[in-house]
């Protein structure tokens, strides 16, 4: 990085784009300036008291502890937006959740620093749990999203399934599909287009940092297939977890499948 490449001046030049799509939507009515405007600001408090607990969790003498309860509070916070995007009471969908996540940044925690990718200290530690957890809840709230409106729209199929004397299992099979598949889409077309169109941001980061292009190859097909195993395995749990509730244990379409706010 070059010296004085930080400041306010640097975060308004940034700004640059954002003031032209405000200014576009403004024009052609598109009513998304709020939006955008809200998230701009939501990301730049956050970031900032990131930045201040960042320095204080890493000059502290109980750091790596308190990296771990920064990534508990990360999954914490995930599974509640998770759980927040169902609206309506899901039988589980709380404990699949928290379980999806959980074991996906365990796991990516335990591959990463188990084969010394990096050393395990408390920014490594909740920068991987950080990608992963952030990547997890997309995922998994497209997920709760698909199958739950696939369930609300598809009224029908499910009671002639019932009819027909499907049981729960059958159920899961017969209405997760198109659900999984949808929500799968954003990060498996990522994955595809990965160096051709994009340049993800960790191999950028290793490259300006003067690791040699192979290195900086190898580390981010760590991440990316982390990253794409952590949407497979959220997607597949809550897909299944919400198609699953769409009937009650007795065999019955539940009542959030046919209830409208």
């Amino acid at each position: 990085m070059s010296p004085g490449a930080t400041g306010l001046p640097i975060v308004f030049a940034s700004l640059s784009l954002v003031s032209i799509s405000l200014v576009l939507a403004w024009r052609i009515g598109l009513n998304i300036s709020r939006d955008v405007v809200i998230a701009g600001a939501r990301a730049t408090v956050q970031l900032l008291g990131v930045g201040l607990l960042f320095t204080f969790i890493f000059q502290s003498t109980s750091a790596i502890w308190l990296a771990w309860l920064w990534v508990a509070a990360m999954v914490i916070i995930a599974t509640a937006v998770v759980r927040r995007r169902a609206e309506l009471p899901i039988e589980r969908l709380l404990l699949v959740a928290a379980m999806a996540i959980l074991a996906t940044a365990g796991i990516s925690i335990a591959v990463t620093f188990g084969f010394g990718v990096f050393d395990y200290e408390p920014v490594a530690l909740v920068v991987v749990a950080g990608i992963t957890i952030g990547n997890a809840v997309p995922s998994a709230v497209l997920a709760v999203d698909q199958s739950m409106n696939l369930s609300r729209d598809r009224v029908g199929d499910l009671e002639a399934a019932l009819a027909l004397g499907f049981d729960r299992k059958q159920i899961v099979r017969f209405m997760s599909q198109r659900a999984a598949r949808s929500a799968l889409i954003p990060q498996v077309e990522r994955t595809k287009v990965v160096g051709l169109i994009a340049l993800p941001g960790a191999m950028t980061g290793l490259l300006l940092a003067g690791i040699e292009p192979v290195e900086a190859v190898s580390i981010q097909l760590l991440v990316m297939f982390l990253v794409l195993g952590t949407a497979a395995v959220c997607v597949v749990t809550l897909v299944t977890a919400v198609t699953a509730a769409s009937v009650t244990e007795d065999l019955r379409v539940s009542d959030w499948v046919v209830t409208r706010n």
